[in-house]
């Protein structure tokens, strides 16, 4: 018998730092911001941190973002089951409730470039805070936490035009 992948054996509390970090499947949607209402009701926006690398999904500083950005916030294994806001397709969040990593995961594709390749990251679909102006204006749709068929980055058509000083992506949301 082939011997299971560590995210099916090991608790995500026991994981080491690596094993944790490769969880990630780089897909930048935690860099993208949601907006909470009075209500509680939680939306995207199409806004990410301004040191948020749209081409590559990178944060720009990634060692030192806590320390740049004092309200990003460093996923723990508590979180991940916790927070509602991390996206439907997140790693952290779908093993923290049970559920298996999609095919298209770096970890179990083993491409690197799967996430981007299934449209399921916020490559090139969102602009900088420095350039968004008020979030409420970049609103793209209601989150539902905990449905994995809602995925509104992912379904998000970014009209992103390098070339354009205001670089607004466009309201075209597939809903």
């Amino acid at each position: 018998m082939p011997k299971q992948p560590f995210w099916k054996t090991t608790p995500l509390e026991a994981m080491t730092d690596e094993q944790w970090e490769s969880l990630c499947d780089g897909c930048g949607k935690c860099c993208v911001y949601k907006i909470e209402d009075e209500d509680g009701e939680l939306y995207q926006t199409d806004v990410c941190c301004q040191y948020f690398n749209a081409d590559t999904c990178q944060c720009s500083d990634y060692e030192n973002r806590l320390t740049l950005v004092p309200d990003c916030i460093q996923v723990t294994p508590k979180g991940a089951k916790e927070y509602e806001w991390l996206p439907n397709t997140c790693a952290y969040k779908l093993l923290a409730h049970g559920r298996d990593l999609p095919s298209w995961h770096p970890l179990v594709s083993g491409d690197p470039q799967s996430v981007h390749n299934e449209n399921r990251s916020a490559r090139n679909k969102v602009i900088s805070e420095k350039r968004a102006g008020d979030l409420e204006d970049h609103v793209i749709a209601i989150l539902i936490p905990d449905d994995p068929d809602s995925d509104p980055l992912s379904d998000f058509e970014a009209d992103i035009n390098p070339d354009n000083p205001s670089n607004q992506a466009s309201k075209n949301s597939k809903k």
